[in-house]
């Protein structure tokens, strides 16, 4: 009887012991490097909103937040390689808006981009700005949707892809003005505006850091910008919504996701950590710079702005017929 008293004691005292070091543990959290992967390549958007980021939290965690690009299938073979990675906290995603798009694509995923990942933190957004070649003759939202209405389907606009977020904010403002203009997909925003600068293509729905250095000297035109609100990096430049296109919304973003299995003190932690990255006036102004402004906030917001998301491109893929082909 004495024996198994003591063997239950010496379990007993194992257990806690061995409780108190995993507590101790996350609350030490982290302890070594922690990678951050990224859908998109080396000076894409993403991978600039990244770099930015994972540089300053490095300061604040204490470890490095090492940028590891994934790129291929608009990001689905990051994200699941995110999902398929250890919960602890050492692997994170940086999560896009074309996350939510493909989850509303049709194709079979080998994950669920809503429940297969915890939300950390909404990092950054930019709009995407109408932009037109000058050749087009308009100078305003309404002078290309008459242009449009006595030219159905002759008139193209560029995107970096099928599926992308120009190519959607195409989509909506055809179903938004009951126009037709004709979709032109490349293999990036670079190709896109190339051919945007030539006059071959003459409209895009273009990252505004991709459009922005084609603006000032004349080269494009710009006629609004697709998010619900102005953007700081040009707040002269109206909103689609206030052009006569209300309810119009969209916005490349970025945030920070980690496998579902991860605990909820290390995913507090990286919330606040982040947090405090976006309140730094450094990264605000670099994060400005590339037309992107910070966003942070907590957890539930990002959950409750993914889900958000993902209804608003669903209905509008399936209104639209838009394909990743």
């Amino acid at each position: 009887m004495k024996s198994t008293k003591l063997n239950c004691a010496l379990i007993f005292l194992t257990c806690s012991l061995l409780g108190q070091t995993l507590f101790a543990m996350e609350d030490e959290y982290p302890i070594k490097p922690i990678r951050l992967v990224v859908g998109f390549p080396s000076g894409s958007s993403a991978d600039v909103a990244a770099r930015i980021a994972s540089k300053k939290a490095t300061e604040i965690l204490g470890q490095s937040v090492v940028v590891e690009n994934k790129p291929g299938a608009s990001s689905n073979i990051a994200t699941e390689a995110v999902v398929r990675a250890q919960g602890d906290g050492y692997t994170l995603l940086l999560g896009t808006v074309a996350n939510t798009i493909n989850a509303g694509m049709g194709k079979t995923l080998p994950f669920n981009f809503s429940t297969d990942l915890s939300p950390v933190v909404l990092l950054t957004s930019l709009p995407n700005i109408l932009v037109v070649h000058p050749s087009i003759g308009v100078s305003s939202v309404q002078e290309l949707i008459s242009l449009a209405q006595k030219k159905p389907n002759e008139l193209n606009y560029a995107s970096s892809g099928n599926g992308t977020s120009p190519h959607l904010s195409g989509e909506l403002f055809n179903q938004i003005a009951n126009i037709k203009l004709s979709h032109v997909p490349y293999k990036g925003s670079s190709q896109a505006i190339t051919d945007v600068l030539s006059g071959l293509v003459p409209i895009m729905f273009s990252p505004a850091s991709t459009a922005l250095p084609y603006l000032s000297n004349g080269s494009l035109k710009a006629l609004a910008v697709t998010t619900a609100k102005r953007s700081s990096i040009v707040p002269k430049l109206p909103t689609l919504s206030e052009s006569g296109l209300s309810s119009y919304d969209t916005s490349v973003w970025f945030g920070i996701l980690a496998p579902v299995s991860t605990n909820k003190r290390t995913l507090d932690k990286l919330n606040t950590s982040f947090n405090q990255v976006l309140q730094s006036q450094e990264v605000k102004a670099l994060l400005l710079s590339q037309g992107m402004d910070a966003i942070g906030g907590s957890k539930d917001e990002m959950a409750k702005y993914i889900s958000q998301e993902t209804d608003k491109w669903l209905k509008l893929i399936k209104s639209s017929g838009a394909s990743m082909e």
